[in-house]
């Protein structure tokens, strides 16, 4: 469906309900709600190993988003929003953060929402549907908030909760407006080795997809347009279990099957602990023109991959704790990196194992382990929570990225709410790869810091 399909459904839509009451139409803008996030982030990494070439760099920036909703008219309402994330310079720069920033380092703002909602529950049905520009997020598709500006969609999205604790969704997305977080992959299209690392970590395999605006998803992923990435999705949650089953057919790349499914119970021995375990599946296999062997990771072999993880979790109080391990199926000498690979190139990051930066579980051939901890200060009325984690990756030699080894990444996570200024939230977190990449030239990791406060109105 192209943007004018849009524009149109929407102007229809406003024609239709304005035949009923001109009035209340005016009342639905004026009683509308204005929200919104300022947002300001500061990164500094200092980057370890003989390929590290001692680059220190950091930057800090000034941003957010500015939302209105209107109020809804038998179901009918409307909204937009605007992301923004400018520089501030402060500091003196070896180099600045990509992941901050805009394509060129530069300031940009950008229309990431403009959706019509129609809500049927005053009508008897938890049905709804959400047309138009917005954030979305699937297990293999999402929003990825982990910079300044997030990843948004063009997006017909259809939802029903008719059934007590499940929830099914139909959806298609059309196109994607990368946010600044898909920076850090950004190369020249001809390394093999940074495209299959983007391409299982969230970004595009083609790598210079534009951050300012919206592309069809085959136009930004790989640079071949395609009719977009269809999507079903059936949840299931109660107090003791959940589970979920969805399913993307990226159109001329590849189908996705997702399944999760977890369980918690408290301890015979002490109803105060509770024990948990989760499972995750992924199938991926090449449809239709199988465009991704358009790619700098060319080869004859077509996509056929499976990744299978496993977690168990315990709580008590106000402390947390989780082990968890996946494995991806391997490349055979001679295949291309992705043939075996878990690839997501539009924002989904669902993984167990995953690192706060190394996201290496979905290369071929992985092996990867997990352990998380954190303690809420929630008990003595302290609105702090400390996390800390330690990940683990054993890298296959035909994995297309680097050579054989095992990179790590330990980390921590401190988030902080102000008692008196609950709007407010400061969060402090670092991470500290080791041979995140090693080549037969050296190896490359580093330490690096995040400071993030934003304040919500």
């Amino acid at each position: 469906m192209k943007k004018k399909n849009l524009y149109l459904l929407l102007t229809s839509l406003l024609s239709i309900s304005s035949l009923e009451a001109a009035e209340d139409i005016s009342t639905m803008f004026s009683e509308g709600k204005t929200s919104g996030e300022i947002r300001m982030f500061y990164v500094d990494r200092e980057y370890q190993g003989s390929l590290g070439v001692d680059t220190h760099r950091n930057s800090l920036t000034l941003g957010g988003h500015l939302k209105y909703e209107s109020d809804d008219y038998y179901g009918l309402s409307l909204a937009s929003a605007f992301y923004t994330t400018n520089r501030i310079n402060w500091f003196t720069y070896d180099e600045q953060d990509r992941s901050l920033l805009g394509a060129g380092l530069k300031n940009y703002s950008i229309l990431g929402e403009a959706y019509v909602n129609y809500d049927l529950t005053d009508f008897g049905s938890k049905t709804a549907a959400k047309l138009g520009y917005q954030r979305y997020d699937t297990a293999m598709i999402g929003s990825d908030d982990a910079r300044m500006v997030p990843n948004t969609f063009e997006t017909y999205k259809f939802s029903n909760n008719d059934v007590e604790n499940i929830k099914v969704q139909i959806a298609h997305v059309n196109s994607i407006a990368y946010g600044t977080f898909s920076n850090i992959y950004t190369h020249d299209g001809s390394s093999a080795g940074k495209s299959i690392l983007a391409a299982t970590s969230g970004y595009a395999a083609r790598g210079n997809a534009t951050t300012s605006s919206y592309q069809n998803m085959g136009e930004a992923s790989i640079g071949k347009e395609t009719d977009g990435v269809s999507n079903i999705e059936v949840s299931f949650k109660n107090k003791n279990f959940n589970a979920k089953l969805s399913n993307d057919y990226a159109w001329d790349l590849y189908n996705t099957l997702y399944i999760d499914a977890g369980a918690n119970w408290n301890c015979l021995l002490n109803k105060d602990i509770k024990m948990s375990v989760a499972g995750q599946f992924i199938k991926q296999d090449s449809v239709g023109g199988n465009y991704m062997q358009y790619t700098p990771m060319q080869g004859d072999g077509a996509i056929d991959s499976i990744y299978l993880a496993a977690k168990v979790g315990v709580a008590y109080r106000g402390f947390k704790t989780y082990l968890a391990y996946s494995k991806t199926t391997s490349n055979a000498a001679g295949d291309s990196a992705y043939s075996n690979a878990i690839l997501t190139q539009f924002g989904g990051m669902p993984a167990y194992t995953q690192g706060m930066v190394t996201r290496h579980q979905f290369l071929a051939g992985t092996d990867a382990y997990k352990l998380a901890a954190s303690y809420s200060f929630k008990e003595l009325e302290q609105n702090i929570v400390v996390s800390a984690y330690y990940t683990m990756f054993d890298m296959d030699a035909n994995s297309g990225y680097g050579i054989e080894r095992t990179a790590s990444e330990p980390g921590f996570d401190i988030k902080y709410t102000p008692k008196m200024l609950k709007d407010l939230h400061v969060r402090f977190r670092g991470n500290f790869p080791r041979r995140f990449y090693e080549s037969a030239a050296g190896e490359l990791g580093w330490n690096e810091y995040r400071l993030i406060t934003n304040y919500n109105f």
